[in-house]
């Protein structure tokens, strides 16, 4: 008689982009203290190489909102993937100068769109052969979607929109895809050192429970989207933002 030895993979596997500073590395930590086999990933080498080793991932450096980049990188990348976590992006307009022409304007809101949108959409598709049944996707949206905030806004309220499609398109692989969009989240690198107190306290406005966020807070969250518990929640936009803004 035979005998018929089926291994089973046990560890569970996520990779979060832009996984080297703040909600990225905050969620990457979570992960991995849960017994994850984490691979973080970001453009800048040595940030990120640090982060894997205080966090206990893998990194792998790329340029998510460059399809190349992210080809090339497939490779590094696990063959199987259970958690995915969409959270590199930013807001182009800190960065860039302010518009002096339409091709300013029009180079800015490209900015955004790919920083946030394209950069999402590319390594999603590059990874949705690799997606274990029963997935969890998430990506980072924000309350400027709903809210405004010119081209950053506009690009995140455009997550969304994908978002639901995406989850329609997955679900029948039992495959979860929702948004987790923060308010204002200090301790981050979006914020850190940018902010007047002036513009802090518009910013933040007057939530519920009278503060910031923290990339604590928002890992929080997508680590319970991200778990096995999670798999009716689908298609959502979950806010993290303390009641600045209401969810109805």
């Amino acid at each position: 008689m035979y005998s018929t030895v089926i291994k089973v993979r046990m560890t569970r596997t996520a990779v979060v982009t832009g996984g080297g500073t703040g909600i990225g590395k905050a969620v990457a930590a979570r992960l991995a203290e849960q017994g994850l086999d984490v691979v973080i990933t970001g453009r800048r080498e040595d940030v990120l190489k640090a982060a894997a080793e205080e966090i206990g991932a893998r990194p792998v450096v790329f340029d998510a909102a460059d399809p190349e980049s992210v080809e090339a990188a497939l490779s590094d990348l696990p063959s199987s993937v259970d958690v995915l976590v969409n959270n590199a992006g930013g807001n182009m307009t800190r960065r860039l100068p302010a518009p002096e022409n339409l091709t300013d304007v029009r180079n800015l809101w490209l900015a955004n769109y790919e920083s946030n949108v394209i950069s999402a959409v590319l390594v999603t598709t590059a990874l949705e052969p690799r997606l274990a049944a029963n997935a969890r996707v998430v990506t980072l949206g924000s309350i400027a979607g709903r809210r405004g905030s010119g081209a950053y806004g506009a690009a995140k309220s455009a997550v969304e929109a994908w978002t639901a499609d995406l989850a329609f398109a997955l679900g029948a692989r039992g495959i979860t895809v929702n948004v987790v969009s923060p308010g204002v989240v200090e301790d981050t690198e979006f914020f850190g050192g940018t902010l007047s107190e002036e513009r802090r306290k518009k910013l933040v406005g007057t939530p519920a429970n009278g503060r910031a966020g923290t990339p604590a807070d928002v890992a929080a969250a997508i680590t319970f989207l991200t778990s096995p518990e999670a798999g009716h929640i689908t298609a959502q936009v979950i806010g993290v933002n303390g009641g600045a803004g209401l969810g109805r």
